[in-house]
């Protein structure tokens, strides 16, 4: 039986630009992996095609077959999670395995006070239009 997982100190998963990440990842394969490999990044979800981008990556040298090792990332200072009725952006972990795309994936939340922000919930800040002139 194969399993992958993440795990990240203290349990959190809110967390604030330019903070640090640390943690643990751990693996159990049914055969040896070529490589594994550790991902911070962003993707988006909604409505028109989805976007993505890799920050940074760990690569673990001569990966066993059972093994766990420590990551450290620092986080960037955006794009902030967010949240809307069209599209959201989230951040990610991800664990892969080679050859076998065997994968674990612990989503997080980057943003000011460790929450995403809700698009839906900023003032509308666009002046109001007048179809007829005001009188004097």
């Amino acid at each position: 039986m194969s399993a992958m997982k993440i795990e990240i100190s203290a349990g959190r998963t809110a967390f604030e630009p330019g903070e640090e990440l640390t943690g643990k990842a751990a693996w159990q394969l049914g055969q040896p992996p070529r490589a594994v490999e550790l991902r911070l990044f962003w993707f988006t979800r909604g409505q028109g095609a989805g976007e993505a981008g890799v920050v940074e990556r760990t690569r673990f040298d001569h990966p066993l077959t059972e093994d766990a090792r420590s990551f450290r990332f620092r986080l960037p200072e955006s794009p902030y999670s967010f949240s809307g009725k069209l599209i959201s952006l989230t951040w990610a972990l991800e664990l892969v395995a080679e050859p076998s795309k065997e994968l674990a994936r612990q989503e997080i939340t980057l943003a000011p006070g460790g929450e995403a922000v809700r698009l839906e919930s900023l003032p509308d800040t666009k002046p109001k239009r007048r179809f007829f002139p005001t009188r004097p």
